[in-house]
């Protein structure tokens, strides 16, 4: 079984209640441990994370303690970058032997095409977040913000993090005027996916697009494929959040479901 979680957004709102959702994501984790391959964890798994030099955001040892397990019974971990903790580098990659990838990953897994990314910035649209994200990326941003105290610096970020989660989260979906929603049909019209899947959007989502064409019957094939298989079905998956949805999708080899974690 290959698991796809996203947008713990740990540190938010407080201390109390980041632990008592990071409580219930490690059981949750411990519950997958028997029939987990792969993890994929499509971003914003803190609220905020950056990487000094000698210093790391404090908390968070259970949700790491127990990741660190699992890749050290052979489960891999795969960690995208999302918006909110971007700046994660080398130290998650090291202690937890992980994956990191900071965008848009293709892969196919038993013959099934992913199409895999936090999804923040992606389609048309929200240019102030696009110039601030290229900002944010950027080496020198990153250098010049390193030169500040953790204590001071990791204090301005939580805050900034708090004002951007609030002024951008939106929880009314938009169908087919959703921004990954349409850069996933554009996907579509030059290369063919089974699944699209997105963190990001805070909202557990899972949508049938229109497809992508099957290339033109040519030769011994000429005959075999009736009206039915004129177009490959595609679906669009947004993973939700562990705040109020407490989501994720899991891929038995055959297909993928969107689930939901209930004790």
């Amino acid at each position: 079984m290959i698991y796809f979680l996203s947008d713990f957004h740990l540190g938010s709102p407080d201390y109390e209640k980041s632990l008592e959702r990071e409580k219930k994501i490690v059981r949750f984790l411990d519950s997958i441990r028997k029939d987990a391959t792969e993890i994929y964890l499509l971003g914003d798994v803190f609220d905020f994370w950056f990487e000094y030099g000698k210093a790391v955001p404090k908390g968070y040892t259970r949700l790491l303690g127990k990741l660190a397990e699992l890749s050290d019974a052979g489960i891999q971990l795969h960690y995208f970058t999302g918006n909110h903790d971007m700046w994660v580098f080398g130290y998650l990659k090291k202690e937890l032997n992980c994956l990191l990838y900071r965008g848009i990953v293709k892969r196919e897994i038993n013959g099934k095409k992913f199409y895999l990314a936090h999804g923040d910035g992606l389609g048309p649209g929200d240019f102030g977040y696009k110039f601030i994200k290229a900002v944010f990326a950027s080496k020198v941003c990153q250098w010049l913000f390193a030169r500040i105290h953790p204590n001071l610096g990791i204090s301005i970020a939580e805050f900034w993090s708090g004002k951007s989660r609030s002024a951008t989260e939106d929880l009314h979906f938009h169908g087919e005027k959703e921004w990954l929603v349409i850069h996933s049909k554009e996907v579509l019209q030059k290369e063919h996916f089974d699944y699209f899947i997105f963190g990001h959007r805070h909202l557990p989502i899972d949508m049938n697009l229109a497809g992508s064409p099957i290339p033109p019957v040519t030769g011994s094939e000429t005959g075999k494929r009736g009206n039915g298989e004129k177009r490959k079905e595609a679906r669009y998956i947004n993973l939700g959040e562990w705040i109020i949805h407490f989501s994720y999708a899991v891929f038995d080899g055959k297909d993928l479901s969107l689930k939901y974690f209930r004790e």
